[in-house]
């Protein structure tokens, strides 16, 4: 069997995005599965990611539901909310290319704002569902 269908998933996403002028534009490199010390927002982070066997008679598959965070420092959620939306628009039905993988649906399902470190930092957490099948 091949890589991680979720490691596979996450260069795909990783390589898609920045290659958008946009989303360099607003975040640079910014893309983290951890964001090193003393990095200064805006930045994006892939945060939680439930895989699930989707598997067909004849075929292996996996479902995906992953979370990428977008974090902020200006007042009030418009930064963060604009540059999330940049990223829902960009990845939903994406025609992504995963090395080991054949992608066969990535879908946008929903968005959550929150405040971190008594409001220093505002938060949204952006859910998305990915179905893959393996080559």
């Amino acid at each position: 069997m091949s890589a991680s269908p979720v490691i596979a998933l996450r260069k795909a996403i990783r390589a898609y995005l920045l290659a958008d002028a946009g989303f360099a534009a607003a975040f640079g490199q910014k893309l983290y599965d951890e964001a090193p010390h003393g990095t200064e927002p805006p930045y994006a982070l892939f945060a939680e990611a439930q895989l699930r066997d989707w598997s067909a008679d004849i075929s292996p598959g996996a479902e995906q539901l992953f979370t990428i965070g977008v974090t902020s420092t200006m007042r009030g959620l418009s930064e963060s909310l604009e540059l999330a939306q940049r990223i829902a628009d960009l990845l939903d039905e994406a025609p992504l290319s995963l090395e080991g993988h054949q992608l066969i649906d990535l879908r946008f399902l929903s968005m959550e704002t929150r405040r971190e470190q008594s409001g220093r930092f505002a938060r949204v957490n952006l859910r998305f569902r990915a179905t893959t099948e393996y080559l």
